[in-house]
C-alpha cells in the first residue's frame, strides 16, 4: 500500500495496513533548507526542494504543499508582515481601511503567492505521485477576520447579514482556491479555520456551517477530500464540524482524541492530531516524541485515523524528533520499545510568580503559541496591547510564548491549561476567547480600582 492509498483510505474510514504519517511542514521547510522563511514562502522551488527534504527525512505518508494562512488575505490587500521563522501574519484589514466588501475580486491563480504554491503543488505531484498532497486553504470565518478584523465580533450581533455575505464571499475565495489546488494535483483540501475556536456552537452554525458544508460538497464534486483543521479550545465545536460533513478532523492537543473519535465514529468522518507541538516535538526529546506518538495510536485506534503535529510545526523542530516518530508509526516493535521507555517531559522546579498585589499597576500576561504564527493568537494579543495603551504606565503586559521553557514556566505557574488565554494579576481572565476591547477595559479597571482603594 502507497502512503497516498493508505491516507485516503483512512480519510475514508477504510482499512489500512498501519496508521498514515502526515506531518505539517510549513516554515519548518524553511529550517531544513537552511534559510529564513520569507525567502522559503515567496519561492515555489524552495517550496518544493523543502517538502522533498521533509519528504526524504520523515518519510511520510501525506505533507501539504506548504502551510500558510495569508496566501488569500494577502493577495486581497491585507497587510502581511514577513518573519524569518514563522509563515507570515495579517496586520492590516482592507475593509476597515475604506475597502468595500463589494469592491473584493475573486482571487486569480496567478495572482500573488497564489501562483506561487501552485507550481510548488506541480511539482511535487510530478515527483511524488505515491505520496498523498494536502492543500491548506483558509477557512471563511479566519479569512472574513483578516479582511475585517475584530470588528467581525461586534457585526456579529450588530450587522448579522452584512457579516454572513462577507462569510459566502470568503466560502466562494475557498472554493476558488480548492479548484486550483485540486486541477495542481491535490488530493486533500485541508480547510483550515483557526478563528472558529474564538465561538460557540450557536454562532459556528449560524456564521459556519452553511458556508463549510458548502465549500466540503464543492470539493467531494470535484474529486478529492475535505479536512476540517481546527485548533486552540475548540471541543464545543466539534460535533458542529463533523455535521459539516467533511471526510476529516484534525484537532491540536487541547481536544482529546478519543473525545473526537466518540463524536466522529459511526458517521464516516476520519479524524487526525494530535502530536504536542511545543513540550513535545519542538522542545522535548526523540524519547518524548516517540511516546507522544504512542500515545495518539493507542488513544486513536487503527481505524479513520491519521497521526500528524496538532498544527503547523514550528519552524526549528528538531528533526530527529520527527525521525523518531517516523521510526515509531512505522514499526510496531518500536511502539512496543516507546512504550516502555521512561518519561523525559520537561519538568519545572524554579517556577515563581511574583505578589501581583505588591503593586498598584496591573499585570496582563498574555499565553500564546506564538502570535506571529497564530492567528487567535495574534489577534488576542492585538486587543490586549490596543486596550493596555490607553492605561498609560498603570497597566503593564506581556505575551508569554509557549514555544520557549520560559513560556511553558509561566503557563505552567499560572495554571493554564488552553491557549491563547489572558491572565490579569495571575487570574486567568480569558480562555481561548479574544476579549471585547469593552469587557476587557472593565476588568482592567476594576483590578485599578481595587487597588486605589486598598492603600
Amino acid at each position: 500500500m502507497t502512503g497516498r492509498e493508505r491516507v485516503l483510505n483512512a480519510i475514508r474510514c477504510r482499512e489500512t495496513d498501519r496508521i498514515p504519517w502526515v506531518p505539517f511542514v510549513g516554515s519548518h521547510a524553511a529550517s531544513l533548507l537552511g534559510i529564513g522563511a520569507e525567502e522559503y514562502f515567496k519561492s515555489a522551488e524552495l517550496i518544493s526542494e523543502g517538502a522533498q527534504l521533509a519528504i526524504e527525512r520523515y518519510k511520510p505518508d501525506g505533507l501539504p504543499v506548504t502551510f500558510d494562512l495569508q496566501i488569500e488575505a494577502e493577495v486581497l490587500g491585507c497587510d502581511v508582515k514577513y518573519s524569518q521563522d514563522n509563515p507570515p501574519a495579517v496586520f492590516g484589514h482592507p475593509l476597515t481601511k475604506g475597502k468595500k466588501l463589494e469592491e473584493l475580486w475573486m482571487p486569480q491563480k496567478d495572482e500573488g503567492r497564489i501562483k506561487t504554491v501552485l507550481q510548488a503543488a506541480e511539482t511535487i505531484r510530478q515527483k511524488n505521485p505515491d505520496i498523498a498532497l494536502y492543500a491548506t486553504i483558509t477557512g471563511p470565518f479566519t479569512l472574513a477576520l483578516h479582511l475585517l478584523g475584530t470588528d467581525i465580533f461586534m457585526k456579529m450581533f450588530e450587522d448579522v447579514d452584512y457579516v454572513k455575505q462577507l462569510i459566502a464571499y470568503c466560502s466562494e475565495v475557498a472554493k476558488k482556491m480548492s479548484e486550483y489546488y485540486i486541477h495542481a494535483g491535490c488530493d486533500i483540501i485541508a480547510l483550515v479555520d483557526p478563528m472558529t475556536s474564538q465561538i460557540g456552537p450557536d454562532m459556528f452554525k449560524q456564521f459556519v456551517s452553511p458556508y463549510a458544508s458548502e465549500i466540503f460538497e464543492f470539493i467531494r464534486a470535484n474529486g478529492a477530500a475535505g479536512s476540517f483543521f481546527v485548533c486552540g479550545h475548540a471541543q464545543q465545536n466539534i460535533e458542529a464540524m463533523r455535521d459539516c460533513k467533511p471526510e476529516n478532523i484534525s484537532i491540536d492537543e487541547n481536544i482529546s482524541l478519543e473525545f473526537v473519535k466518540q463524536k466522529c465514529e459511526g458517521m464516516q468522518v476520519s479524524f487526525g492530531g494530535n502530536l504536542q507541538l511545543t513540550t513535545v516535538l519542538l522542545l522535548g526529546s526523540e524519547t518524548d516524541s516517540a511516546k507522544d506518538a504512542v500515545r495518539c495510536i493507542d488513544s486513536a485506534g487503527k481505524t479513520g485515523f491519521i497521526l500528524a503535529p496538532g498544527c503547523d510545526l514550528p519552524y526549528a523542530t528538531p528533526p530527529k524528533n520527527l525521525e523518531a516518530v517516523t521510526k515509531v508509526v512505522q514499526d510496531e516493535y518500536e511502539q512496543q520499545i516507546a512504550r516502555n521507555m521512561p518519561d523525559e517531559s520537561i519538568k519545572f522546579e524554579d517556577i515563581s510568580l511574583p505578589n501581583y498585589q505588591d503593586t498598584q499597576k496591573v499585570t496582563v500576561n498574555v499565553i500564546t503559541l506564538d502570535s506571529e504564527a497564530c492567528a487567535p493568537c495574534q489577534y488576542m494579543v492585538d486587543a490586549v496591547k490596543a486596550v493596555c495603551g490607553k492605561f498609560g504606565d498603570k497597566v503593564e503586559w506581556q505575551e508569554h510564548k509557549i514555544k520557549t521553557r520560559d513560556g511553558l514556566k509561566v503557563m505552567a505557574a499560572l495554571g493554564v491549561q488552553n491557549i491563547p488565554t489572558v491572565c490579569i494579576d495571575g487570574e486567568i481572565s480569558f480562555i481561548s476567547r479574544i476579549p471585547p476591547k469593552e469587557e476587557l477595559e472593565e476588568v482592567i479597571r476594576k483590578k485599578l480600582q481595587k487597588k486605589a482603594e486598598s492603600v
